[in-house]
């Protein structure tokens, strides 16, 4: 038993090192602390070095990974931030634009309804709305002259193509006929000059529709355009006034005063929209009247010619008319479409 102590006491003074050496007990509890404090504190993974250089070098080229890592994670952070608060701030816009076209909608159409069941009034300029209803009626009246232009070029155009068919037959038959070579050979030559005259006058009713055309279906149509966007600015300026009115008739605490306020801001900028828009429909109308005299005394005067040139039998004032009004006509066998594909 003593023995037993001993060698275990003696076992206990002497330890062995790696290397074995001996060391003292003091010495082997130091370690054993310091073993201990670095299994506790030791090295973090997100605090590892990586080292660009040999092995054994110095500190140079030593690059945290922590401070990779938290630049890395602060600028996709930062970057996410940014793509969210930019898209917040399409959709914050979009949803105001939704709202406010909401509530011009519904009250365009309550101003609307009312008007229609006469319950609401409506702002009237009574010359300019009797000038708008003349300009509806002509361009009624002009498409109809369009119209009926068209069909006459159509079938004057067949007329012309059938005495160009009836010519060559009757100058085919001339050749083959000996015995009536002669009154075939004279009609050939009438149905001949009738083509040709007959072209020049579809040179000058083509030339006659598409003008009125123009001033129809561009010049005119431009007009009613600006005239139904002040419609639309009267309806809306209406909208807003009554909106206005109705808020005035109510109690005036803060927050119905707070809506006052933005009411007659409304109602202003409405009010200038729909006086601009007048303006501009009033000087449209002068101009376009100005324009349809001028047009429509060159077309009715051209036609009136041509015309009565043709069933005159007067080609050379029908060949002066379309010098008169600057009308050249391609030359036969010329590459061009028809007088109806022209249409």
């Amino acid at each position: 038993m003593t023995d037993s102590i001993m060698s275990k006491a003696a076992t206990m003074e002497i330890p062995i090192n790696s290397n074995g050496d001996t060391r003292t007990l003091g010495e082997d509890d130091g370690l054993e602390q310091d073993l201990q404090q670095v299994m506790v504190s030791g090295p973090n993974l997100n605090e590892t070095s990586i080292v660009s250089g040999g092995y054994g070098g110095t500190t140079e080229g030593i690059i945290p990974t922590s401070s990779i890592k938290g630049s890395s994670m602060h600028h996709s952070s930062s970057s996410s931030m940014m793509a969210e608060e930019a898209t917040r701030g399409v959709a914050v816009e979009k949803f105001d634009m939704m709202k406010k076209w909401g509530m011009n909608t519904y009250k365009c159409t309550k101003q609307m309804i009312s008007e229609r069941f006469g319950r609401g009034s409506r702002t009237v300029d009574l010359e300019l709305e009797a000038q708008i209803e003349v300009l509806r009626d002509t361009k009624r009246k002009y498409e109809n002259v369009l119209r009926l232009a068209r069909a006459l070029t159509n079938h004057f155009y067949s007329m012309v193509q059938t005495q160009h068919a009836l010519g060559d037959t009757f100058a085919d038959l001339s050749q083959k006929s000996p015995e009536l070579r002669d009154e075939f050979g004279y009609n050939a030559e009438t149905q001949k000059l009738l083509c040709k005259n007959g072209e020049t006058l579809l040179g000058a009713i083509n030339f006659f529709v598409s003008s009125i055309n123009t001033l129809v279906n561009k010049t005119m149509e431009d007009t009613l355009m600006t005239i139904k966007m002040y419609e639309n600015a009267r309806l809306e300026f209406d909208a807003y006034r009554a909106d206005l009115e109705e808020l005035n008739m109510g109690p005036r605490d803060a927050v119905t005063m707070a809506r006052i306020e933005a009411a007659q801001q409304q109602y202003q900028i409405q009010k200038d929209k729909y006086e601009r828009l007048r303006s501009d429909v009033t000087i449209k109308l002068k101009f376009l009247e100005e324009n349809k005299v001028k047009v429509m005394h060159k077309q009715l005067l051209l036609f009136h010619n041509a015309i009565s040139a043709y069933f005159a039998g007067n080609q050379q004032q029908l060949e002066q008319t379309l010098k008169q009004f600057n009308i050249k006509l391609k030359p036969p066998g010329a590459d061009k479409p028809s007088w109806l594909e022209e249409q």
